[in-house]
């Protein structure tokens, strides 16, 4: 069984990858992929625990409870899956709520304040400054919510399929890179900078010039490659927020892109999960929004909280649901401890190296658990290079698989693209990117080293 839950794994992997020739949403694939693994997994029987790090929690389960008939199916259900599935539902909620907000303020116009201003046609500008954008947003809010933020205005400005897609992937790159040399950009650095391993400062000295460099080697490739403009005439019309008055556009605007800003600064403050903070302010958008259609500013019932709702792409949800479900098999019954086990042991302690692994791993494997592995592996001092190199590469290393971060399923979900169009499209430049970026570390380290050297010889 041990050993089917990876083959369920690969096969579940390769009918996401091949969704188009199959002609089934992927979703069904990730949810079946899911529940097989786990079904697996409880069919084995506590032999599996051979593998795992759980054996003891187990055997202390089974003391306490004599006289449960199947204490290991109990284990399962009432340790690990609800663990598990309380982690997950903390993406999901999440995730509904940036959705919500974001389809709130496109549903009153508010994203005109950020297009109207971007009057270029070119495509290679274009993509310039949206990469920029996508950025610095991300390090400010985080890779998933940018991207969700990106898509709604890639609609507004990108009238052909084909350009939202390729302009998707690379905000892919951009956002996944952005998160990368911030404490709160990217789930894997929250999880270094919360244990204590990485600092604020360390992570955003050390890692700024990689992850810019793994965004803009993508950029100087793609400037040369795509051409031509953008048919502006073709941009979707805005008639239908044509009677939202302009003050109350503004306000939702504001007003819900401060509730995702904020949602870092409630997390700092009180500790509490960001899907907390995201449904305080959703919760504050959806009063608002209330008052303002009992008062009769807006008789619509389409701009309120309760129609948006509807709008929700929840198979992207459910995707969600089904691809960490997944990987929490795999980490529970141990697979990803022996993958880190096996990593440190085939590189002799070679840190670059298992780093670098690590991220490409991360575009096939949820980073989380991978970075979580390598946690529980080592005992460095904070700072120590292998921990701020491991959130470079964690966070970058997804973005060469579309699957192989929140921000790309969040994209692949709401633009519906490709996996394999990605792969083809996209991997090369994300790659490239990803190899520069590491370089660029490897290089600033041995100078500072070096440095650090001469000074102490001198």
């Amino acid at each position: 069984m041990f050993y089917l839950m990876i083959v369920i794994f690969v096969i579940g992997y390769l009918c996401i990858a091949l969704e188009h020739p199959l002609k089934i949403n992927k979703t069904a694939f990730a949810l079946l992929t899911g529940v097989l693994i786990w079904t697996c997994f409880i069919m084995a029987g506590p032999d599996i625990f051979s593998f795992a790090d759980y054996g003891a929690g187990y055997e202390a389960f089974k003391a306490a409870h004599p006289d449960v008939a199947n204490p290991f199916a109990d284990y399962l259900v009432s340790h690990e899956l609800l663990h598990h599935l309380g982690e997950i539902s903390e993406i999901l909620f999440y995730l509904m709520g940036a959705m919500t907000v974001v389809e709130l303020i496109d549903t009153y116009g508010g994203f005109n304040i950020i297009t109207d201003n971007i009057k270029t046609t070119n495509k290679v500008k274009l993509l310039w400054i949206l990469s920029f954008i996508t950025f610095f947003f991300s390090a400010i809010l985080d890779n998933l919510t940018t991207a969700i933020v990106m898509v709604a205005l890639l609609r507004k400005l990108l009238p052909e399929k084909h350009d939202r897609w390729f302009f998707g992937g690379m905000v892919i790159l951009a956002a996944n890179a952005g998160g990368a040399w911030s404490p709160i950009g990217d789930v894997t650095t929250i999880m270094l900078w919360i244990a204590g391993v990485v600092s604020t400062y360390s992570v955003i000295v050390e890692c700024f010039v990689p992850s810019l460099v793994s965004m803009l080697i993508p950029l100087i490739v793609v400037s040369f490659v795509e051409k031509g403009e953008i048919d502006a005439s073709k941009r979707p019309k805005d008639d239908k927020n044509s009677n939202v008055p302009t003050w109350q556009r503004n306000l939702i605007f504001f007003m819900g892109v401060a509730a995702l800003v904020f949602v870092p600064v409630f997390k700092i403050l009180t500790h509490l999960k960001p899907y907390m903070g995201i449904m305080l302010g959703l919760s504050i958008l959806w009063i608002t929004t209330e008052i303002l259609h009992k008062t009769g500013q807006i008789n619509n019932r389409k701009y309120t909280i309760t129609e948006v709702l509807s709008h929700i792409d929840m198979p992207s949800v459910l995707f969600f649901l089904g691809i960490l479900l997944a990987v929490g098999g795999l980490q529970s019954a141990g697979h990803l401890s022996m993958l880190a086990g096996s990593l440190d042991s085939a590189f002799n302690g070679n840190y670059y190296l298992i780093d670098m692994v690590i991220g490409v791993l991360s575009s096939i494997i949820d980073n989380v658990p991978l970075v979580a592995g390598a946690m529980g592996m080592y005992d460095f001092p904070m700072d120590h290079m292998f921990w701020i190199f491991l959130a470079y590469c964690a966070g970058t290393g997804g973005s060469i698989l579309i699957i192989g971060s929140a921000a790309g399923v969040a994209v692949m979900g709401m633009e519906k693209i490709d996996f394999i169009w990605y792969l083809k499209h996209i991997t090369p430049y994300a790659l490239l990117g990803y190899l520069a970026g590491a370089g660029c570390y490897v290089l600033m380290n041995m100078h500072i080293f070096h440095n650090a050297v001469t000074a102490v010889a001198g």
